[in-house]
């Protein structure tokens, strides 16, 4: 099990595709580890190296004591990168994992050549809500949030449709560790980029998911209106739309890193 560690940091990670290709690191939601994009994974792995990582609390990462910060889990992405010899990468990052991405665009731009933004927002939802988020997995575990997350993840059609997905996604956010989620609310419940986003100099794609009620398509919209260089595009999914809508998200990736501009058809503003 390939681990990178620093003290008592230890990041789990996995390195694959083309060895030869460009670097393309992926960022994972709250409450998953690194098996969240393996069903965009065959795409990108054709043309790019790969590396998909468990952050800090989750996974087969390090559970060091919370509250965790944006600055953390950033560095932790830097640290990384470092480890492997990895200069410079793009970088797709989905919702906690899409603010990890702007917030390396502001901090070490020179670390990105580009930025995919998807499922996320520059202010994650609320304070309010992140506390109660942490009282309920402190209070009762991570049984509750593996129960309920699904209907945020996944549109209802999607998830009758798909039984088995569903019980592989509640057991991947079930074995999660309690004080590593509580620690990851921590940095949902401080952090709002709004603000510093408009300084990100590397090209950004922003991808929503039209029924995502985390982080609904207005969010994405406004960052894509707050960035210097950013592509919108909006997929028939909810929360979780690089698993709900793998071909297609793989596709508007691929498309974005591989030229400056969208075909027509692979696109849709809102």
């Amino acid at each position: 099990m390939p681990i990178a560690e620093k003290g008592d940091l230890r990041i789990h990670y996995e390195l694959t595709g083309a060895g030869d290709g460009p670097v393309l690191m992926l960022a994972n939601a709250i409450g998953s580890n690194l098996h969240m994009w393996d069903k965009v994974l065959p795409s990108f792995e054709k043309s790019y190296r790969v590396v998909r990582y468990d952050m800090r609390g989750h996974g087969e990462s390090s559970v060091l004591p919370p509250p965790y910060t944006i600055d953390q889990l950033g560095d932790d992405v830097l640290f990384l990168l470092d480890s492997l010899g990895i200069g410079r990468a793009s970088l797709c990052g989905l919702s906690l994992g899409g603010l990890i991405a702007m917030w390396i665009g502001i901090h070490a731009p020179e670390r990105l050549s580009r930025i995919v933004l998807a499922n996320t927002a520059a202010r994650i939802g609320t304070r309010e809500g992140w506390e109660e988020r942490m009282k309920t997995v402190q209070a009762s575990g991570m049984e509750p949030v593996a129960l309920a997350s699904p209907a945020r993840w996944f549109t209802r059609i999607y998830r009758e449709q798909n039984p088995e997905e569903m019980d592989r996604a509640r057991a991947m956010i079930a074995a999660t560790n309690a004080v590593g989620y509580a620690g990851c609310c921590a940095v949902l419940r401080e952090t709002d980029l709004s603000g510093p986003i408009g300084t990100i100099e590397a090209p950004c794609l922003v991808i929503a998911g039209a029924h995502d009620p985390s982080t609904p398509p207005e969010e994405g919209r406004a960052i894509q209106s707050a960035l210097r260089d950013g592509k919108y595009v909006e997929l028939d999914a909810s929360h979780l739309s690089a698993w709900e809508r793998a071909e297609e998200f793989a596709g508007a990736v691929l498309a974005f890193l591989g030229c400056s501009r969208f075909p027509e058809e692979e696109r849709r503003y809102g």
